[in-house]
């Protein structure tokens, strides 16, 4: 099986769909007494605590959120504490509640379900305060531990086909997913969690990078083979997913690395049992790349694609920066949540026009460049903003409008298409993400999937940034595949609906739900 039988990407992904017959069809009930570890924890690794004065830029969120360019600057070598903040504004637990049957620790970005099944390594050099290695990222009690002694940075350069932004950065940071923490609850769709998860992770961290101007850049084209051999897993329950490149080296990577000898790591058992569900593994083997050369042929964009108008056209209206909240990036995160209930009141056209604005702007990645052409299209339902009339909608983002495709209250129709739920009729907007796979495939092979699905996750995350910056509230939610591209046909007729959005006032939760 290779990238390019695309058979498999079509059979996951039809597999993987929620329908209204399939929801009733199979019942899924969760076994409490069986739910998954939250953390990941090595038994005969010595934590290394990171510190806890962690930095502030004091950079407006709104401002922050807009890319940062990449190009080679001066050297840009993080110190322990500035790697300290990134970590704990990504991963880190930023807040604790109490519920009848224990304490829940929620994590700075969005995750399915509060399952948390990303899990962060690094790469490094020799940074201030941190010699060279391989290293786990544990938010459980905020520390590294080293999985490998020495500069390994060659490794990944090698692995990516020789990414300039690999071989210059100063420390790679790789995400990884866990199958089994995720789906305990959601089953085989686990597998487009883990790019959605990792995309609101990476918006936390592309934003903060940005604030800090530090340079960053997504790369999905690696071999899986080398980067999981390298952090010692074991591939039929933890891969890896996607590489981020932080920092500029001026030295870049070694040509060379210390012998690199096979590992495997004591961890605790996630739970009692682990169901797997091979759908999972069958779509991962075939979106793998296994040779430089393939690594390095994937890297590239899509070619421009641009429909005619044809509905009326509403131009973006966003605030000025003199109008926008000064709210630093830090303060907004620490505010995020993932509201549970929206109040059926209104929001501005301002306040839409700079959430899409904002969190559409593009990042540096393999697989896109600013501000060049996504692999998603922004879909709508629109049901009370302000001066902009209900209906259903397309963002057109290079002529930085919103195109009319119908009028109508669809509130209905939105909690139908949200797996008939409150929150997506309850909300002011809904943002479906929508990707041609068809064409994702014919460029990228099985691999475009995991792209699209974490393109939607990291402008979905930036989305969530936007709202909340504003004092508004976000929710990432699943839905009804089909009826999603049926509802916005004939336009998205040709298209799969990658991730939803929910985006609106919070309003407050009955009491017998504030346990």
């Amino acid at each position: 099986m290779s990238n390019r039988d695309l058979d498999a990407t079509w059979t996951y992904h039809n597999q993987t769909k929620h329908s209204y017959e399939s929801i009733h069809a199979e019942p899924h009930y969760l076994d409490w007494e069986n739910q998954p570890l939250p953390f990941k924890i090595y038994t005969t690794l010595d934590p290394m605590p990171l510190p806890r004065d962690l930095l502030s830029s004091d950079v407006p969120a709104l401002s922050a959120i807009a890319p940062f360019n990449v190009s080679p600057a001066p050297p840009s070598m993080p110190s322990l504490a500035m790697l300290a903040s990134l970590l704990y504004y990504s991963a880190g637990i930023t807040k604790r509640r109490q519920y009848p049957g224990g304490d829940i620790l929620f994590r700075a970005a969005a995750c399915t379900g509060a399952l948390y099944h990303i899990e962060l390594y690094l790469v490094c050099g020799d940074l201030p305060e941190l010699p060279a290695g391989v290293y786990h990222f544990g938010p459980g009690d905020f520390a590294l531990r080293r999985l490998r002694q020495g500069d390994y940075r060659d490794v990944i350069v090698q692995a990516t086909g020789g990414e300039a932004s690999v071989a210059t950065a100063a420390l790679t940071l790789i995400c990884t997913g866990t199958y089994w923490r995720n789906a305990w609850k959601y089953r085989a769709r686990t597998y487009r969690h883990c790019f959605w998860d990792t995309g609101t992770i990476l918006a936390n961290l592309l934003t903060l990078a940005s604030a800090h101007a530090m340079p960053t850049k997504v790369v999905m084209g690696f071999i899986d083979e080398a980067i999981n051999g390298l952090l010692g897993l074991d591939v039929q329950r933890e891969v890896a997913l996607t590489l981020v490149a932080l920092g500029h080296d001026p030295h870049g990577s070694p040509r060379s690395h210390p012998a690199l000898e096979p590992r495997q790591f004591e961890t605790l058992p996630l739970s009692n049992q682990e169901i797997a569900y091979p759908a999972i593994n069958v779509m991962h083997a075939a979106s793998a790349l296994v040779d430089q050369a393939e690594a390095a042929s994937w890297h590239g964009q899509m070619p421009p694609q641009r429909a005619e108008s044809k509905g009326e056209l509403f131009p973006l209206q966003p605030l000025s920066p003199v109008d926008a909240p000064p709210d630093a990036i830090e303060q907004v995160i620490l505010r995020r949540g993932s509201s549970r209930r929206f109040a059926r009141a209104p929001v501005g056209y301002a306040q839409l026009s700079t959430m899409l604005q904002r969190a559409t702007q593009g990042f540096s990645a393999d697989f896109v460049e600013v501000p060049g052409p996504m692999l998603n299209d922004l879909y709508l339902i629109v049901n009370a903003v302000d001066d902009l009339p209900s209906g259903a909608y397309v963002f057109r983002r290079d002529q930085g409008d919103l195109e009319l495709l119908r009028r109508g209250d669809f509130r209905r129709d939105a909690g139908y298409l949200g797996l008939m739920q409150e929150i997506p009729a309850d909300a002011s907007v809904d943002v479906f993400f929508m990707a041609d796979l068809r064409a994702v495939l014919g460029r990228f092979g099985n691999r475009g999937y995991r792209a699209a699905q974490l393109e939607a996750g990291i402008i979905g995350g930036k989305l969530y940034l936007a709202a909340y910056a504003q004092r508004l509230g976000a929710s990432g939610l699943t839905f009804f595949d089909d009826d999603v591209t049926q509802f916005f046909a004939p336009h998205a007729g040709d298209k799969s609906v990658m991730f939803l959005v929910a985006l609106g006032r919070a309003g407050k939760l009955p009491r017998d739900r504030l346990a």
